[in-house]
């Protein structure tokens, strides 16, 4: 368990992580009055839902210093299904499973997942979870955007 919190803390630093910013980018940039700061939330003040295929825990939605439109929580997939089916979306995305055993799909490419083992996504890159266990996959999950860079088109 110590090694995959240590795994979780690395890929958050990561997410943090920004390209250098032109003098134009920090001048578009807001204030950061809206920004997330420094915080601990808790299960209990985390936003929490429950869904056919299991359970959806949002704790931070919305921008930080470096990042916009981020999205970070964990998610519990129950045995035989997933959140959705594989998909692409705009916001680079690193997917950690923290419990369970599962399969993931990359491209047109599906292999084991089980715990320890993490994603990166890369914007536009196909990408999806499933739960082929017996027991419930539970994940983690960053998603966001980098300020001072494009949002990469989608691609044709």
């Amino acid at each position: 368990m110590k090694n995959a919190i240590s795994m979780i803390l690395a890929a958050g630093l990561l997410a943090s992580c920004t390209a250098p910013e032109s003098d134009s980018a920090a001048a578009a940039e807001s204030d950061g009055a809206s920004a997330i700061g420094t915080q601990v939330l808790t299960l209990d003040e985390a936003e929490k839902a429950s869904e056919e295929w299991g359970e959806f825990v949002k704790y931070y939605e919305g921008e930080t210093r470096g990042t916009r439109e981020l999205l970070s929580g964990t998610a519990e997939i129950k045995p035989g299904m997933e959140i959705h089916p594989p998909h692409t979306h705009a916001e680079e995305e690193f997917l950690m499973v923290l419990e369970g055993q599962g399969e993931w799909t990359v491209g047109t490419e599906t292999f084991a997942a089980k715990t320890g083992d993490m994603l990166y996504a890369a914007p536009w890159d196909s990408h999806g979870i499933r739960n082929t266990g017996d027991t419930t996959l539970k994940f983690v999950f960053w998603k966001w955007n980098s300020k001072g860079m494009e949002t990469p088109p989608e691609p044709k």
